[in-house]
């Protein structure tokens, strides 16, 4: 149906449909009723495998990737489509509009999409609101946090420290965004001893919170593709040696390799089919580097039940959906699911 249905939706501006479906999950989300009629819709009769990773306990190893949900709106609703995690966010201490309009562009030719979003949202303060409601039984809530675009990058460890103490009682777990392409500088972040200043005092609130709230408050790091060997040793080593629970690979490319849509050109981070093989083959990378000790979230590229066990085949623990949803709809998720994942490292 959706098949059918997705030149219409295609017709909308990529940035006022997906506003669409966002505030019909919310809604759904928020009614016993539409909660039920959206389970019905996408049935998982064979939910599983249960993965254990970083001291929690995931219902199956697929959830929903950050930047689809990003002020914590819809997640009672997409949580309804068989998603055994979300990730929320990215969400910055103080509200900001984003980046200039249009930010989104589909490449239909290449199942891609492009984006400048630059972390649009009204803030932590709207977002823990948002938050505050019980959780589905089983899921695993994760919120993705960043700096805001007026923090100087030198003191942007402030940002992420508040961000920490803010939603430690909230999230099972936090992603440290420091990979997107649409901030100015953010992704210097990921160099040694940027990324060590930036990672020591959150692994220090980290350890105030857990000990504050009697319960783990696992961080996760979420790096770019399009590091090269050099840099993802040296941001590996940082993030090892500063004890962060895992790492989320990874965001988008700025890459434009053997693209067919014309809409190429524009600025920003590329997702969607083009980037599976990137992003297999940095998890592979990842998994050798550590050893198979440091764990996974793969995140980027998954349009389909074989992407998504390729990536657990490669070494991750978890993966991520989000612009595979766009191009083969909400009943991607079930269709995943029924097919069956299993770990093999």
């Amino acid at each position: 149906m959706y098949k059918s249905l997705r030149p219409l939706i295609f017709m909308n501006d990529p940035e006022q449909a997906h506003h669409a479906t966002i505030n019909l999950l919310a809604l759904g989300g928020s009614l016993a009723l539409g909660r039920g009629v959206i389970r019905a819709m996408f049935p998982i009769p064979h939910n599983g495998p249960e993965v254990r990773a970083f001291g929690l306990t995931f219902p199956n190893p697929l959830g929903m990737a950050a930047g689809y949900d990003k002020e914590g709106t819809a997640w009672r609703g997409l949580a309804c489509l068989g998603f055994g995690h979300i990730e929320v966010g990215t969400v910055t201490p103080r509200p900001q509009p984003g980046n200039p309009k249009p930010r989104v562009f589909r490449l239909i030719e290449d199942e891609a999409v492009i984006n400048r979003m630059g972390f649009p949202g009204r803030g932590a303060e709207v977002m823990l609101r948002h938050l505050n409601h019980p959780k589905p039984k089983g899921l695993v809530l994760g919120v993705n946090i960043g700096k805001n675009k007026s923090t100087p990058l030198e003191i942007a460890a402030g940002d992420y420290v508040n961000l920490v103490r803010a939603f430690a009682a909230k999230a099972d777990y936090l992603a440290v965004n420091i990979s997107s392409p649409n901030t100015p500088g953010l992704r210097t972040l990921q160099k040694r001893a940027a990324l060590e200043a930036l990672l020591n005092p959150i692994a220090a609130e980290r350890s105030a919170q857990a000990k504050a709230l009697d319960k783990p408050v696992p961080v996760l790091v979420k790096l770019a593709p399009d590091l090269s060997d050099e840099e993802l040793d040296a941001a590996l080593e940082a993030i090892q040696s500063a004890g962060m629970d895992g790492v989320i690979i990874g965001n988008t490319t700025i890459r434009r390799v053997g693209l067919a849509s014309p809409k190429s050109f524009e600025e920003g981070g590329l997702s969607g089919k083009p980037l599976n093989d990137l992003n297999t083959a940095m998890i592979k990378k990842v998994y050798a580097r550590t050893c198979g000790a440091l764990p996974i979230i793969a995140s980027g590229g998954v349009m389909c039940a074989a992407d998504a066990q390729c990536k657990l085949d490669e070494g991750a623990v978890l993966v991520q959906l989000y612009t595979g949803l766009i191009y083969e709809g909400p009943g991607l998720v079930c269709k995943i699911l029924n097919t069956g994942l299993n770990h093999t490292k």
